[in-house]
């Protein structure tokens, strides 16, 4: 059965409520009381759609009503109803949110066409609406592929959190996507119209950090010629988001707790505090919670960012994905250079599934786009197309022509970035230790990595 439209009829003659309820009855579920508070009781245990409102009543007159009406609620559509063709009452409802004014005596079409215009309104609006939430919906892990089971899980982790203010930690190894699914919350949340602002942590000086994400006035320090906003302040109304969050330095670690307690803050060089009603989310690629226990993390900010922690997989854990990113990153590139790369063929993407990246989806991206640049298009991606040190580290039998293709220069090259890759990684990226290890200069280290693309990290 369908559901009909609710109309409440308020006026204090019963003649004119009869009257409107002939012309309504065919169309419309047809409420009616004779005063302004019998009104406003059905308001509040009845859905209603549409009010027609008489202005002359006793006790109540009908704007007396309408305030009434937008106080219970701001978007329930009234239209006025009056013997008197009076401008200023009319002026006066318009002003309080009324949706259209009649007069009496009024033709049972213009009642009609008054009441059908306001309902289809409400009705395209809801339609709108439904549309609006289904492309979020559709666009919200627009950027982030996955069919793995841990993924799908973070996915409807998501749609929990996004609608509240509750902090979100994301924890995962680098390249992982913990910028995107910070902002998948951000975009399917209450808060997708506020601004998202990211800060990363680690890419910041620690001694500018605190106006960065303070600001300060002017003539607060050395250099400081003008007021700065900080990112606290440009995120008001929206997300913040702390990537690799665990290098703040302590001091600032004890003012990040302050500011998500009282919810202000101070810019750096004065004492005026400054309400910010924002939401954060950190991310981290290390353990938050030894770093806790090594004396290096507060354990107060570990809890108060670690509302709800999310995980994100290493690729190499993500298998079924590898090929999905691939032919994504492929068709994006395919666009942006305005390139036709036909694809994959079974050898090349089998040799990337095999792979472990170290790196995870952003060194896959890096090498699609390698990939795409280099090749002249018409033609799938073979195996000759993949970088030797991804061949060499995914298990695949490289065929003899293959390997004299590639030559002895870039063989070499290979073994030699696998070799300080794997020396890095063993000591934590110290530059120092690992040339010590591998028995070279610090500067012929730095070079040496330059030259085979390796980028060392702080």
């Amino acid at each position: 059965m369908e559901i009909r439209p609710t109309v409440l009829v308020v006026d204090d003659e019963p003649g004119a409520r009869e009257s409107l309820e002939v012309i309504l009855e065919n169309d419309y579920r047809v409420l009616s009381v004779g005063s302004g508070q019998e009104a406003l009781e059905i308001l509040q245990r009845e859905s209603v759609d549409l009010v027609l409102l008489d202005v002359n009543m006793p006790d109540m007159d009908g704007l007396a009503v309408l305030r009434k009406i937008r106080e219970q609620d701001e978007e329930i559509d009234v239209v006025m109803v009056s013997a008197l063709n009076l401008a200023r009452k009319a002026v006066d409802a318009i002003r309080l949110g009324t949706y259209d004014y009649i007069t009496k005596p009024y033709e049972p079409e213009d009642i009609l066409s008054t009441v059908n215009r306001v309902v289809s309104k409400q009705k395209l609006y809801k339609e709108l609406d439904f549309l609006r939430k289904e492309v979020e919906e559709s666009r919200g892990f627009d950027e982030i592929i996955s069919q793995n089971k841990t993924m799908q899980e973070i996915f409807q982790l998501i749609k929990k959190v996004a609608f509240t203010t509750t902090n979100v930690l994301i924890m995962g190894e680098s390249g992982t996507g913990k910028e995107l699914i910070a902002r998948s919350i951000h975009r399917q949340g209450n808060r997708r119209n506020g601004p998202f602002v990211a800060i990363n942590c680690a890419a910041i000086p620690s001694e500018l950090m605190e106006s960065e994400m303070f600001g300060h006035e002017k003539g607060a320090f050395t250099g400081a010629h003008t007021r700065t906003i900080g990112k606290f302040e440009y995120a008001h109304g929206g997300t913040l988001f702390l990537d690799e969050v665990s290098v703040l330095r302590s001091d600032l670690q004890a003012k990040l707790l302050r500011v998500l307690q009282e919810r202000e803050i101070e810019r750096i060089g004065s004492n005026k505090p400054i309400k910010v009603d924002i939401r954060v989310i950190s991310a981290t690629n290390t353990n938050l919670e030894e770093a806790v226990g090594q004396g290096k993390f507060r354990q107060d900010l570990y809890y108060r960012l670690n509302v709800v922690p999310i995980s994100i997989p290493p690729l190499r854990e993500r298998k079924e994905d590898i090929p999905l990113l691939a032919k994504h990153f492929l068709n994006k590139f395919n666009t942006a250079f305005n390139k036709r790369i036909l694809g994959f063929t079974e050898k090349a993407l089998d040799a990337l599934t095999r792979y472990h990246w170290p790196g995870n989806i952003r060194e896959l991206e890096n090498l699609i786009e390698r990939i795409v640049v280099l090749l002249p298009g018409d033609e799938p991606v073979d195996l000759k197309d993949i970088p030797l040190e991804i061949l060499m580290n995914s298990g695949q039998d490289v065929e003899d022509g293959e390997v004299r293709k590639m030559g002895l220069i870039r063989i070499r090259n290979a073994i030699e970035k696998k070799i300080i890759l794997n020396v890095l990684q063993a000591t934590q990226w110290n530059q120092t230790e690992a040339a010590r290890i591998l028995k070279i200069n610090r500067n012929t280290l730095i070079q040496k990595a330059k030259q085979l693309g390796i980028q060392l990290r702080r």
